[in-house]
């Protein structure tokens, strides 16, 4: 495992535990889920819209891209995880995640694509899609996240252009 830090690394003691856990955007009792609101919206406006959707899913730009090729899919409808996503659409997100996998490795020099879910922010369906390029050993497994915390974000218009690819890529398979 090879961390983006130089060495000497100090543990922390974990904090207390805070329960109840703070509401997330979207949760019941919360404040209101945003990513509804946009959802609900976007085909009235050309602007910000998924770079692909279907009924059930869409296929969002993420922001700060270090690594060209990062995107978010996340249900049209509210639910929060996995738990409580309706059968039908459940049935539905593993054929949709192979579109993607398949549209992120059409950009060439990537190696994986790299599937995570963190439930910890909006109380909304999403997970989010993480190239590793091609021949960067050092970010295998789980450091994948860590190092695209770390590099420099990626030029606009690298990013844009693999944004493009990707939306035509699941635009073909329509």
């Amino acid at each position: 495992m090879t961390l983006p830090y130089a060495e000497p690394l100090v543990a922390l003691e974990p904090q207390p535990r805070v329960i109840p856990e703070p509401l997330r955007l979207g949760e019941p009792d919360g404040a209101p889920c945003g990513l509804c609101d946009w959802l609900a919206d976007f085909e009235q406006s050309e602007h910000d819209a998924p770079l692909w959707y279907d009924d059930n899913w869409a296929l969002c730009r993420a922001s700060g891209v270090t690594i060209p090729g990062v995107v978010w899919l996340t249900s049209r409808s509210h639910h929060d995880s996995f738990a409580d996503l309706p059968d039908k659409l459940a049935q539905s997100y593993g054929p949709v995640v192979g579109r993607v996998e398949r549209a992120i490795l059409g950009l060439g020099d990537i190696a994986r694509v790299h599937v995570y879910r963190w439930g910890d922010g909006n109380a909304h369906f999403h997970v989010w899609f993480y190239p590793r390029p091609l021949g960067m050993l050092e970010a295998k497994r789980e450091m994948l996240a860590v190092w695209a915390n770390v590099l420099p974000e990626a030029p606009e218009e690298v990013v844009a252009d693999a944004e493009a690819k990707i939306a035509a890529a699941m635009a073909e398979t329509d």
